[in-house]
């Protein structure tokens, strides 16, 4: 496990293989990932264990709200990994101290205004996206007693994206897994134990995102000193790189979701077996290409630690590398998934249509995850190098452009199975049009144009920082 770093340790990902750095940060960032899903479905399967069809959709209802809190939290958590990356690609490990501490006081402040701001109109919001009746009262209290409790995993997502930063793939990856272990054991204390149910679901899972926190801070402050308390001159110098950062990436997380509401919506004209079968693809696609998911945030780290240290013959490595392990992951994956896709039908008991989608999905539409997966990494690029935008433009296009038009067409002339179809067509242009446009922006900033980040100044030495001459003083 990575211990301490001194201020003169160069970053650890400016030096060793590439393709080794990005194959163990993304099977940490995967083991975290997998772990949240398995968790979300056990939370899932102990409420409709008892009996109410109500509270499986409260629940459900909850969680799509709850996932826009969330995808706030990724995209600020992008900027923290960012700049924490490049300042100790530079050496500056004061600076990355300071990055590290900022940007937990911007994520909590911005998480926490959204999430206090949307709490009276909880009920609103879930009638909003279809709660009704019962559903809507009990989807209203788990709201309520879970959306105050939102930057507490948020500061969760900063503290292991600055582990990242640093390159601690294992504590990154314990700050989630804890939180799953967490969820795993007191799911059932609290649901059937205490006879809690559906609050004891929602107290499970604020609890379990203090473990998040705790676990998180620790590592970042007390083991790499990486978290450095703030003053108002620091703040004000770093929230234009921040916002710069995270704003873009906030957008690109939220535009996912809306375009994956469409699709639903489309497969929802060809009846319930084939949004039944749509649902089984979306539980089986978290773990099955849990890697490219983790990627883009696993593989950033590694592109900004050797901007900072301007080795830009590492930015090419570290991109070409990402693609090769794409490649092979998910041409491993979907081979996987055509071989089983008769054993996840009868496990799932699907029929009908539902059988139809998912034995095209695993049969075909998979294999659109080879372009799926190189938009995420170059995105991971844009993030990281100093063109953000262009990760937001990608990611809007693919939601928009690459899905509407695709899986319109492709409802009208084939049915469920062209639907899916287009859904997958759209990736592929986008896909290869973004891992074009990554490779250019890296070509230019070998070929000696000016770093992305010139202009962008670091924040001025505190006398807070643990690093400076003045007294230390860390979050804590």
């Amino acid at each position: 496990m990575a211990g301490p770093q001194t201020a003169s340790t160069p970053g650890k990902f400016t030096t060793g293989s590439t393709m080794r750095h990005v194959v163990t940060m993304t099977a940490t960032g995967s083991v975290g990932l997998v772990a949240v899903f398995v968790v979300d479905a056990l939370n899932l399967f102990y409420i409709s264990l008892l009996g109410v069809e109500e509270l499986a959709a409260a629940v459900g209802f909850a969680s799509t709200l709850l996932f826009f809190m969330t995808s706030i939290g990724i995209g600020l958590s992008i900027a923290a990994s960012a700049l924490v990356s490049r300042a100790l690609g530079r050496g500056d490990r004061a600076a990355a101290a300071r990055f590290g501490g900022v940007s937990m006081v911007f994520m909590g402040l911005s998480v926490a205004v959204v999430s206090f701001a949307a709490w009276p109109f909880t009920e609103t919001l879930l009638y909003g996206v279809g709660a009704r009746g019962e559903t809507l009262r009990l989807a209203t209290r788990f709201m309520q007693i879970v959306l105050p409790s939102s930057p507490l995993i948020a500061l969760g997502m900063c503290a292991a994206a600055i582990l990242r930063g640093v390159g601690d793939a294992r504590r990154a990856m314990f700050v989630t897994l804890s939180s799953g272990i967490t969820a795993a054991l007191l799911d059932p204390l609290l649901i059937f134990g205490f006879g809690l149910g559906l609050d004891g679901a929602a107290i499970s899972t604020v609890l379990c995102r203090i473990v998040m926190i705790a676990i998180g801070i620790w590592g970042a402050r007390h083991v790499h000193r990486l978290m450095a308390v703030p003053d108002r001159a620091t703040l004000l110098a770093s929230a234009r790189p921040f916002f710069a950062i995270g704003l873009p990436a906030v957008l690109t997380g939220i535009a996912t979701p809306i375009g994956n509401t469409y699709v639903t919506r489309e497969i929802a004209s060809f009846g319930d077996q084939a949004v039944a079968g749509w649902a089984i693809i979306g539980r089986v696609l978290p773990i099955a290409f849990a890697a490219v998911f983790a990627l883009s945030g696993s593989v950033g780290p590694i592109f900004g630690q050797n901007l900072g240290a301007k080795r830009y013959d590492r930015l090419t490595m570290t991109l070409r590398d990402s693609m090769i392990f794409i490649v092979v992951y998910v041409l491993t994956v979907w081979a996987l998934l055509a071989l089983l896709a008769e054993q996840i039908v009868f496990v799932f008991g699907a029929a009908g249509k539902a059988r139809d989608v998912i034995l095209f999905f695993c049969y075909f539409a998979a294999g659109s995850f080879l372009f799926n997966g190189a938009m995420f990494v170059a995105n991971a690029a844009f993030n990281n190098l100093g063109f953000p935008t262009w990760s937001t433009f990608f990611n809007w296009g693919r939601s928009t452009f690459g899905v509407v038009p695709f899986v319109w067409a492709g409802a009208v002339w084939w049915g469920i199975e062209g639907a899916i179809a287009g859904w997958a067509a759209g990736a592929v242009i986008f896909g290869i049009a973004s891992v074009w446009v990554a490779f250019r922006v890296v070509r230019r900033i070998a070929d000696g144009a000016p770093p992305p980040d010139q202009g962008i100044p670091a924040p001025p030495p505190a006398a807070n920082s643990p690093f400076s001459t003045g007294k230390a003083s860390t979050i804590g």
